[in-house]
């Protein structure tokens, strides 16, 4: 056998093919002209005629749409295939306060970002960075804040599904329109159909503030009743940098918690504390409660019979509040919320639903129901002094424009208020310090009895009307203040990234990256120990002087900065109200009030 193309036989194998190719192309056009059954016209499918798919390259596997009540038909008889989803887009949404972004699977949130100077993470410096800071050395600037870091494979915040029999889930494909009202509030809008359902989701923000309304329309599109349970979601992914649990020494701490005001509590779940929690009843609000900063949603026309589901994991807040669905045949049912996302400033947070809100949402004033958002800002049983102190505070910062001036100015006003108690404290304390002498003879004379050596020491202290504990007294007085303006700092926005002086003391509610003010807090502390009488013995007053000092200092190492300031300027106001009362005392030759040189000579005379 030959390869040459001009062989006998590879002419005869070309003409073979030619021949079955012509006989194949006979073949079709007969099979096309007179066998082949001819297309239906539209409409004339029967019951028999099957289910038509969707077509296109994103087809995929179309699912059996129900057809609307009304046309006569059945679920069985008139199936048709549903559209191919919208395609997959991200919208973004820029305001003067927060940028945002969704994503039109789910419609849901990817993005929140607020904007402005104090609208940043909590900024964590090391001790190098701080001392960076100090000399004027450029260092990274914390992120600003975004509420709505999305969890890895859990609903996007605001994304909503539907459970039950015929659900639908988070990440159902929406298609989006955007717009203005006439009132020129923004809108944005999403619609998704999937199964009986065919959801639209708007988004509503006034013309000014953190606020925005949320409607969710679920309509049944089935010639059914369709009930399940609408679950709308909020989630955020956390970054530990950025977060951490309070420790007595390591800080206040600063994670965020998920949250749900039920009837008349406020259920809060933070990681570590528990199982995730359903709670039921009356629903006002939930979101994510941080430190500083609130995302939540509330129903606008006021609490809704629902439940929560609380989740609290090292890297995830979640929360997913659900509320009863029941729509009949083509009805809708429309749920409308209210939402914040932004700062826990009370003065914003007492005012929700806001006035541009309500205004673009066509709220009355009367009728709109106020979800109590303030309540998240939690002073504990420390509500009363907290409120005072930060109202003192406002004061004087209206006064000077300046937090740290304005601790300042707070600690003067409390050494004022306290210094007839300072006063006594140190009569009584130079009184006692007369008394050193026979309470040493005491302590020689019944060394072995301890019993007998603590009695007649009382009995000393009786006879001459001295009081022992008296120069403990503003201390123990001080201690509820120091408290107080604590949680006031860790609670407080108005305060929160104000600074003080320079260039490290950028934030009064976050340590002193260079524990410069806790290391003088605590040499100023010695000084304070070291000028007081001696009331005890050596040791004590040791104990006193030195170690008290170190393990308060060492304590403070890692708590806001404000709170340093206070306690340190307190103690240099205590220096020199020592040393001037001192002086005083001794022109008043050490007895202002009267008698009580005179009775402490007394009880020295009865003694001898």
């Amino acid at each position: 056998m030959t390869n040459d193309p001009l062989s006998p036989q590879s002419n005869d194998s070309q003409k073979r093919l030619m021949v079955a190719l012509a006989l194949s192309f006979a073949a079709t056009a007969a099979y096309t002209f007179f066998f082949a059954p001819k297309p239906q016209p539209p409409g004339a499918e029967g019951a028999d005629a099957g289910v038509v798919l969707a077509q296109g390259a994103d087809a995929g596997t179309a699912e059996v749409a129900v057809p609307p009540p009304g046309n006569g038909g059945t679920a069985e008889s008139t199936l048709t295939a549903e559209a191919p989803p919208p395609p997959l887009r991200k919208v973004d949404v820029a305001r003067q306060e927060a940028k945002y972004t969704f994503s039109s699977e789910g419609a849901g949130l990817t993005f929140a970002e607020l904007q402005g100077r104090k609208m940043r993470e909590q900024q964590t410096l090391t001790i190098r960075e701080g001392f960076d800071k100090l000399f004027g050395k450029p260092v990274p600037t914390a992120p600003q804040m975004n509420l709505a870091h999305p969890v890895p494979g859990q609903p996007l915040p605001l994304s909503i599904s539907i459970e039950g029999n015929t659900p639908l889930p988070a990440t159902t494909r929406y298609a989006v329109e955007e717009g203005t009202t006439p009132k020129g509030a923004g809108t944005l809008s999403f619609t998704g159909r999937q199964g009986p359902w065919e959801v639209t989701k708007s988004f509503l923000w006034p013309h000014e503030g953190f606020e925005l309304v949320y409607t969710v329309t679920v309509r049944n599109t089935s010639a059914q009743p369709q009930s399940g349970e609408l679950r709308v979601h909020y989630s955020r992914a956390i970054d530990p940098e950025f977060e951490h649990a309070p420790s007595f020494f390591g800080g206040v701490g600063n994670l965020s918690r998920s949250a749900c005001w039920i009837d008349d509590k406020l259920h809060k779940l933070s990681p570590g504390d528990k199982p995730p929690e359903d709670t039921r009843g009356q629903v006002s609000f939930f979101g994510i409660d941080q430190q500083y900063f609130l995302s939540a949603l509330y129903p606008l026309d006021g609490p809704m019979a629902g439940h929560c589901v609380l989740t609290a994991t090292p890297t995830a807040r979640e929360v997913a509040a659900g509320f009863p669905l029941n729509v009949g045949p083509g009805q809708t049912a429309t749920f409308r919320f209210g939402g914040y996302l932004g700062p826990k400033d009370p003065d914003l947070l007492r005012t929700v639903p806001g006035v541009a809100l309500r205004d673009a949402a066509g709220l009355s004033t009367a009728a709109a129901f106020h979800p109590k958002l303030e309540d998240t800002v939690d002073f504990g049983i420390w509500a009363v002094i907290c409120k005072m102190l930060l109202a003192v505070m406002k004061f004087f910062h209206g006064l000077v424009g300046n937090w740290g001036v304005a601790i300042i100015l707070l600690t003067v006003l409390v050494k004022l208020v306290l210094l007839p108690l300072t006063y006594r404290s140190m009569v009584s304390m130079e009184q006692v310090k007369k008394l050193q002498p026979r309470l040493e003879e005491i302590k020689k004379k019944f060394a072995d009895d301890r019993e007998r050596q603590n009695l007649e020491t009382m009995k000393l202290y009786q006879e001459a009307k001295v009081n022992p504990l008296g120069g403990c007294l503003p201390m123990l007085i001080q201690m509820p203040v120091w408290i107080a303006l604590f949680t006031s700092l860790r609670n407080s926005f108005d305060i929160y990234g104000e600074p003080f002086f320079g260039p490290v003391w950028t934030d009064l509610t976050y340590k002193d990256p260079t524990y410069i003010l806790p290391l003088a807090l605590g040499v100023s502390m010695i000084i304070t120990q070291k000028m007081q009488p001696q009331m005890m013995d050596a040791q004590q007053a040791k104990m006193m002087t030195w170690v008290l000092p170190v393990i308060f200092t060492f304590t403070l190492l890692q708590y806001p900065a404000g709170l340093s300031l206070y306690i340190f300027t307190n103690n240099v106001l205590s220096i020199a109200q020592q040393y001037g009362l001192r002086k005083w005392l001794a022109r008043k030759g050490g007895n202002p009030t009267g008698d009580g040189t005179a009775a402490v000579s007394a009880a020295g005379g009865k003694r001898k």
